[in-house]
């Protein structure tokens, strides 16, 4: 007679074996896999603790705890990451929206014109621009990005949130020549090469790396949005950034230097200077 899994089983059992394969919150990540793989939710699984499992469902179930075994991250297991309060699409074509970012979110709106035109440079999933578009449907939002299989997926989020978003394929300002915004926001690559090989293994082998590395020092995509920003901002426009840790006060440096005004930082929820910004005279 085979043996009878129930979900309280199953539970138990993929919770020590992502624990032993060094999975942090293995509690957790066991509840959305199940989850999904079932099609319940939390309080779902917990209703249904008793019910045996057939032997397609602990296919499916097994098929997703290898895979996250395997340190692929969770939210491209899932196909999904919630960002401030929506939920957007994500695979292996793009970052990983993390909700430090929501930092560039929130000041982008403080200083938003009403009616008037957004930039984000280095669109990705569409997190920053769509997130900006829901907030102020009278503003024309943009998103470029020198990836199609980003694009690709960003329009799928756009259309998902029913937003108008105008995207374009190129490196930063390359294919907006002529055009120019009363907001430029962008979240650029940031983690200097030689610490690639330190991040966290999801991160290292799993996203894409051109949206990871910011040259040697990590401030290479930095120097290009400052310098270039100038020619694509309306007057007293607004430029601003996410910056990695420790990097505020060199991008602060380059700000200044540009001639930008009304500068500033602001910090994440840990208490780290997440955001540089300022404004063309």
């Amino acid at each position: 007679m085979s043996e009878v899994w129930t979900i309280r089983r199953v539970l138990e059992w993929t919770r020590e074996y992502l624990a032993e394969k060094g999975i942090e919150n293995a509690r957790l990540e066991t509840e959305w896999l199940l989850g999904t793989a079932l099609g319940l939710d939390r309080v779902g699984l917990y209703v249904n603790f008793d019910k045996p499992l057939n032997q397609n469902e602990l296919g499916t179930i097994r098929g997703l705890v290898a895979r996250r075994a395997k340190r692929e991250p969770l939210q491209y297991i899932l196909g999904s990451q919630e960002f401030f309060g929506l939920d957007f699409e994500v695979t292996p074509a793009v970052l990983i929206p993390r909700h430090d970012t929501e930092v560039l979110v929130e000041e982008a709106l403080k200083r938003a014109p009403a009616a008037g035109s957004i930039l984000d440079i280095g669109v990705g999933s569409g997190c920053i621009a769509v997130s900006l578009a829901k907030s102020l449907p009278e503003t024309a939002v943009w998103g470029v990005d020198r990836s199609a299989a980003a694009l690709a997926l960003a329009r799928r989020n756009v259309e998902r949130h029913g937003v108008r978003v105008t995207l374009v394929e190129g490196s930063l300002f390359e294919p907006l020549t002529g055009e120019r915004f009363d907001m430029i926001v962008s979240n650029p690559p940031y983690i200097p090469t030689a610490d690639i090989g330190t991040l966290q293994a999801e991160v290292r082998d799993a996203e894409p790396l051109m949206a990871l590395d910011g040259g040697v020092d990590g401030l290479d995509f930095y120097r290009l949005i400052v310098s270039g920003a100038s020619g694509h901002l309306a007057p007293r426009g607004w430029l601003m950034v996410e910056v990695g840790i420790g990097q505020a006060e060199a991008v602060l440096g380059m700000f200044t230097r540009a001639g930008f005004g009304d500068c500033f930082t602001a910090k994440d929820p840990n208490g780290i200077d997440r955001v540089v910004g300022g404004r063309i005279p």
